[in-house]
């Protein structure tokens, strides 16, 4: 019997095979899972109509990035969104080979891939061709949030159609392994490109504690990735008596010196995205999705549900590129928030977190850090980060940051962190233990972190006192992960569960090059990085 669906791109996928029923385990339906694939197949299309003589625009290269975008784990439920997707990457090809439509003797050059090729491609081939793939989805998340800022790269925006190309094409895994790592190398790109949009529009991230209490009267929670949206609203609610209340990925920035100006930016609301359901049950506040991380929302709040931007759920109210958030505020101003201050905490029990330990900030430090490393203050660092997940299994990054010695600092970022970011494990010589570096694309300041203190050591990062210890749920998991290959990085731990799309070979090929391990338990990793 021929499967409704398949989709096996996250960590939480059916039985570590693949989504195969009438939904994933996301909650996304079989026609919407089905549809995106359509929507990738037409991007692959796009992209074969790039190659030759044709003259692919800056829109052209964003539509790739934002339909590719599009197709990342919980971020469009919606079939008629994911349709008028489609309709315009079909549109842009006609542009750009316009007599393809109407020939007599069709190649079949620049049609849209049929992804069951791929779904039903040799193991190795389907392996190789999905981690270019994923880590594409991942980094156009990355390119749009940029893009949305002003800031392009045309080296990154011609890769999304090399890439997509390559997917299409009958390659050797000889041929595919250089563009899986190249991948890597233009995500690293792409994390540069976004830190320097981000830090050139809203400064250099500083040290900042963030409560996470609520205050009595009108709120809104700000849910995702996209800071752009969020000084939007903070703009559109100034002098309205409603604070704003950062949610998931969004905490990093409270730590931006031009965010921080706003008053009204109270603090953050709840703990990582896999808890929505139970904490924006009954919240007395509309919610605002900018990007993933969305789970279906249950009727309780569905009505106070506003997306933006590529995130769409049918029957939620959507905020289009105008940007005018009329509706959240008169939605705002209705509910009221609480009579009362609502005092919340942290999986641990805290009432606050910091944020803002991004590479800037550490590196400006950078002579002090040296120094506590040479006098033996610090002996190891730990970068404990990635996305974090409902899966069972993922308590062992809490239990792995609180056994880390006391000697030792742990870097985090991405929402992985708030299974202990609440934990009060203490400083050295006026370090605290544990530094959040920011959202997952923060990947790139911890790069940065590493090479500076290998320079300073006179040595490789793989010979440095730190260790990478992984947690991965989607696809801009995949393409981080490509990029510390990408830079020889060895040795790192990676868990809850290994991604169902590696097939054996591929995954022995890591094991072999790049020493990538399955986390085991607790003591065993630990006794293991600390040699």
């Amino acid at each position: 019997m021929e499967n409704k669906m398949f989709c096996f791109q996250c960590e939480q996928t059916a039985g570590c095979v693949g989504c195969m029923g009438n939904a994933g385990v996301c909650g996304k339906k079989a026609d919407t899972a089905n549809l995106q694939d359509d929507l990738t197949g037409a991007l692959i299309g796009l992209a074969r109509a790039t190659d030759g003589h044709t003259h692919p625009t800056e829109y052209t290269y964003g539509l790739l990035i934002e339909g590719l975008f599009t197709t990342i784990t919980n971020v469009s439920f919606d079939d008629e969104a994911v349709t008028k997707e489609i309709a315009k990457v079909h549109a842009e090809k006609e542009k750009l080979v316009p007599r393809c439509s109407t020939c007599d003797d069709p190649c079949g050059r620049n049609d849209d891939y049929d992804m069951k090729k791929l779904w039903n491609d040799n193991e190795d081939i389907r392996s190789l061709k999905s981690l270019i793939l994923f880590g594409l989805r991942g980094m156009a998340a990355y390119a749009y949030h940029a893009r949305m800022l002003g800031y392009v790269d045309p080296e990154v925006d011609h890769f999304f159609a090399e890439g997509l190309f390559a997917i299409g094409e009958d390659l050797t895994q000889e041929q595919l392994l250089p563009k899986v790592l190249k991948v890597g190398e233009i995500n690293l790109k792409c994390m540069e490109l976004l830190d320097k949009a981000n830090t050139e529009t809203y400064g250099t991230p500083v040290p900042t504690e963030v409560p996470l209490t609520i205050e009595k009267g009108p709120f809104i929670i700000v849910t995702g990735h996209d800071l752009k949206d969020l000084q939007t609203l903070l703009e559109q609610t100034k002098d309205k008596g409603i604070n704003i209340y950062t949610h998931g990925e969004m905490l990093p920035a409270h730590g931006y010196p031009e965010l921080k100006k706003y008053k009204h930016l109270k603090g953050n609301f709840g703990t990582a995205w896999q808890n929505q359901q139970k904490e924006f049950d009954g919240v007395p506040a509309p919610i605002l999705y900018t990007t993933n991380c969305l789970m279906p929302p249950k009727d309780s709040y569905k009505d106070r549900v506003f997306t933006t931007e590529v995130v769409a759920f049918p029957d939620c109210v959507h905020i289009d590129e105008k940007k005018d958030f009329t509706p959240l505020i008169k939605k705002a101003l209705e509910l009221g928030g609480y009579p009362e201050d609502h005092a919340m905490t942290g999986i641990n029990g805290g009432s606050t977190v910091t944020t803002g330990f991004g590479h800037g900030a550490i590196l400006a430090n950078a002579g002090a850090v040296v120094d506590a490393v040479k006098k033996g203050d610090i002996k190891h660092f730990f970068l404990v980060a990635g996305c974090d997940g409902a899966k069972p299994g993922r308590n062992y990054y809490t239990e792995f940051v609180k056994k880390t010695p006391k000697d030792s600092i742990v870097l985090t970022l991405a929402c992985g962190k708030y299974r202990f970011n609440d934990l009060d494990l203490g400083t050295i010589d006026g370090f605290p233990r544990i530094m959040d570096m920011g959202q997952c694309n923060d990947a790139y300041g911890a790069i940065q972190v590493a090479v500076a203190l290998a320079n300073a050591f006179g040595c490789g990062v793989n010979d440095l006192p730190l260790s990478f210890v992984l947690s991965w749920y989607e696809q801009k998991a995949v393409c981080i992960l490509l990029t510390l290959l990408h830079l020889g990085i060895k040795g790192i731990r990676l868990g809850p569960s290994l991604p169902a799309f590696l097939s054996p070979n591929i995954l022995q090929f890591l094991v072999d090059n790049y020493q990538i391990a399955p986390i085991t338990t607790v003591d065993e990793d630990l006794k293991a990085m600390l040699g």
